[in-house]
């Protein structure tokens, strides 16, 4: 599938509305639509430090603001590269800071030398990235998680390093389970469609007339394109456009996935479901009153803390699997890349800096300090980590074997559309306007005449 050049960015600056990751993702709080300086980091006397004295000056666009926890990690790679840092605060929407960083290339300008992206824009920007490949040993390259690496490598060239990651997850109440004799989390969604009636049923039984069994993100945004592809992914029907440009949404089980899915809303989810994001869904389940919540890792720190009434109460999961031969577990991945401009004027110094903020020592610093999720498998066993995040240990099967991607890096430019016809089109099976099939044969009617 050919991409687009440079052409397209004042079209993209138009439609870039909906590109930007499932909610959820670790971005920080607001501090307006500029970029504007957040800190200025030189490198001291790195005498005996492991240090390389003065590497260059380079200018990074990190996030919308800095944390403790990613001042630690700049200061420590500071003192290990020798590369004067300044840190540039960026808006806070993601779609805004996509169009930002397309006027910087669109300029061929070098005001950025390294940048966060999100994980659905490897395919957007590849052509304005350096291959970062070069400057990371392989052995190194492999203790990422490897859907990770494959979503960030375009046409051959690693043109992003996994920073921190996030992906959909299954929360369930431990103390609901135990109550009503069920053991562990549901591993199909059949089991998951029983336990929500049974718990539903006895707890409305007992005067919560509002306790729902299933809440998760319906409303026709990008957090449905995630929701729906694990539907689709966990019953077998492919991943809407496969990694060779394929087209395969148009399939028996992808149907099947989205009428399971129009079958729970009135029945063990809310009617308003269909209008849902992740705050609703979350409201909602850590007011008490759902058995079951899909949601992204944000809402576990959330739901401990001291004023949640199901503080102590929860635990997480894989989401369940389908029906079929194919059937699995299948986790939508979100989360946030480093990335080199071409355009700099000091490629290796802003790759030095890049390939450190995303090493062990960096990411074990921020998961410790500011609860990131690490792209790097053997962090999630380690014993730091772990009594910082006792969570992060339930997450590690999610993000090394069901973590799924979106058809970001293969359509591109074109991935805005491609979410916002399926997102449309599931949405309305889920009111209960077409079946599963007429949406998989919609969607792909669709998706073959834009992308084909």
């Amino acid at each position: 599938m050919k991409r687009n050049k440079v052409g397209l960015l004042a079209l993209l600056l138009i439609g870039l509305l909906l590109v930007s990751a499932c909610a959820g993702t670790q971005t920080g709080a607001p501090t307006g639509q500029n970029a504007t300086p957040a800190a200025t980091t030189a490198a001291g006397d790195n005498s005996g430090t492991g240090g390389q004295g003065d590497a260059g000056a380079i200018t990074a666009m990190l996030g919308d603001v800095i944390r403790d926890a990613d001042q630690a990690a700049i200061d420590y790679c500071v003192e290990q590269t020798g590369v004067q840092v300044q840190v540039l605060n960026g808006p806070e929407s993601a779609t805004d800071r996509l169009a930002q960083y397309l006027q910087f290339f669109g300029a061929q300008s070098g005001d950025i030398d390294v940048m966060q992206i999100d994980v659905i824009w490897p395919g957007i920007l590849a052509e304005h990235l350096v291959d970062l490949s070069t400057y990371i040993p392989a052995e190194e390259l492999s203790t990422y998680f490897e859907r990770i690496v494959q979503n960030n490598t375009v046409d051959g060239a690693l043109v992003g390093l996994p920073w921190f990651t996030d992906a959909g997850l299954l929360y369930y109440r431990t103390d609901l389970m135990e109550k009503y004799g069920f053991e562990g989390a549901p591993e199909t969604w059949a089991d998951l469609e029983e336990r929500a009636t049974t718990i539903q049923e006895g707890e409305r039984g007992e005067g919560l007339a509002d306790f729902w069994g299933f809440v998760w993100q319906g409303a026709a945004y990008e957090g449905l394109t995630c929701n729906a592809l694990e539907w689709q992914v966990s019953w077998g029907g492919g991943e809407i456009v496969e990694a060779d440009g394929t087209i395969s949404i148009n399939n028996e089980q992808a149907a099947a996935s989205f009428d399971m899915a129009a079958g729970w809303v009135g029945n063990i989810s809310p009617e308003g479901v269909t209008g849902y994001r992740e705050e609703d869904a979350r409201n909602i389940w850590q007011g008490g009153n759902a058995a079951f919540m899909r949601n992204w890792p944000y809402a576990y720190s959330l739901g401990n803390e001291g004023d949640s009434v199901i503080a102590g109460n929860f635990a997480v999961a894989p989401l369940p699997r389908g029906e079929g031969p194919d059937a699995r577990n299948a986790d939508t991945l979100g989360g946030w890349q480093m990335a080199v401009s071409t355009y700099s004027e000091d490629v290796d110094a802003a790759a030095q800096f890049a390939v450190c903020m995303t090493s062990r020592e960096a990411q074990k610093i921020r998961a410790t300090q500011g609860s990131y999720l690490p792209t790097i498998g053997d962090l999630y066993q380690d014993e730091e980590v772990l009594a910082a995040n006792p969570f992060f240990e339930q997450l590690f099967d999610v993000f090394s074997g069901g973590a799924v991607a979106r058809p970001s890096t293969i359509t591109a430019e074109q991935y805005n559309e491609v979410s916002t016809i399926y997102f449309t089109e599931v949405n309305r099976v889920l009111a209960g306007q077409q079946t599963g099939q007429e949406a998989v044969e919609a969607i792909a009617e669709q998706l073959e005449s834009l992308l084909q």
